[in-house]
């Protein structure tokens, strides 16, 4: 899990450069891509991977989305033992909330 993490974060050291200036949505989704996805449900249907994470297509039901980007910002911590901590920077964090943001309006939930 920790050569995941480290190789995650090396791709996106070299990917962040040039997305900077793209979309904010397309941001955050591979933003999702590289953190998420190995757990949760990052579509607009879909079975999450890992059994009781949320799809994040729901996540507006349980989190004011705006408060979310805050979360990510300050290191987000789930109560849940197999989640990892993670701590976003603030351009991070908004296209993070962008992609679900998105997530949501095309889901239709």
């Amino acid at each position: 899990m920790i050569i995941r993490i480290v190789l995650a974060v090396l791709c996106l050291s070299l990917v962040a450069p040039a997305l900077a200036e793209d979309d904010p949505i397309a941001v955050g989704r591979v933003l999702i891509e590289t953190y998420c996805s190995g757990c949760h449900s990052i579509e607009t249907i879909g079975d999450s991977p890992f059994e009781g994470a949320p799809p994040f297509r729901s996540l507006h039901d349980r989190y004011d989305l705006d408060w979310l980007e805050e979360g990510l910002v300050e290191g987000l911590v789930s109560g849940h033992p197999d989640m990892p901590e993670f701590e976003f920077d603030p351009l991070q964090a908004e296209a993070i909330v962008s992609y679900l943001k998105a997530l949501t309006l095309v889901s239709g939930k």
